[in-house]
């Protein structure tokens, strides 16, 4: 995982002078932020260096730094371009069902991109992150929150999302049925001190994590909103 992130290093929070694009070249920042994607898909942040970026891209790492700085640059444009992924629902939704539609939008992209959960110590400030922001808080005053309450329900909403794909995406990563195996079977040979978990379904659960974010989205939900 990166190092904590301060406002000097964080993309979003530098004054940054646009450099002119340069000419007879097809790079392109978007074409880098796609090809660091698909690295990261492929091989996680630890391994994903400016180098190995660039020689995916057939291109000098000089390149590379005419677009991006850093490689914390980098994280910061690949993260907001993973939430961009998600559309945003339109104005005229419902409340209720354009929250359950952007939000588990924005959990399974994030667990589709398992490295992206392992960034999110840096501040999410993207343009993307903060259009997605915008219209939960929108719809959550829509449906008549205002005040500490339209902080707090925000702040539940965004933990849930967030915290629920660090951990499923951590949990993903573990590609390893012998590993698995050892975990459950841990469980099990201790059943008489948990005997709930060895006998709820956390162990042999028929359920995917998709189903239980949205269920427990939709539990949640429950307590905040109506039933539009």
């Amino acid at each position: 995982m990166p190092a904590e992130a301060t406002s000097s290093d964080v993309f979003w929070l530098r004054d940054e002078v646009a450099r002119p694009p340069r000419r007879n070249t097809p790079l392109s920042l978007a074409r880098i932020i796609d090809a660091a994607i698909t690295e990261l898909d492929a091989t996680g942040v630890d391994r994903l260096t400016m180098r190995r970026l660039a020689e995916r891209l057939e291109v000098t790492s000089t390149a590379l730094y005419w677009h991006v700085k850093t490689k914390e640059d980098l994280l910061d444009l690949a993260l907001d371009h993973v939430v961009g992924e998600v559309p945003v629902p339109a104005p005229d939704v419902p409340p209720r069902a354009g929250l359950q539609k952007l939000l588990v939008g924005w959990y399974s992209a994030m667990v589709a991109h398992p490295w992206s959960p392992s960034l999110l110590g840096r501040p999410l400030l993207g343009p993307n992150v903060l259009t997605r922001t915008e219209y939960i808080q929108a719809k959550l005053v829509e449906d008549g929150l205002a005040g500490k309450d339209l902080a707090a329900v925000t702040h539940t909403l965004a933990g849930l999302v967030l915290g629920s794909a660090m951990a499923d995406a951590t949990w993903q990563r573990i590609d390893d049925p012998a590993a698995i195996a050892k975990v459950r079977a841990h469980i099990l040979d201790s059943a008489d001190r948990y005997p709930t978990l060895s006998t709820s379904g956390f162990v042999d659960a028929g359920w995917s994590d998709n189903e239980l974010f949205a269920l427990g989205l939709d539990r949640v939900l429950d307590q905040f909103l109506g039933t539009k």
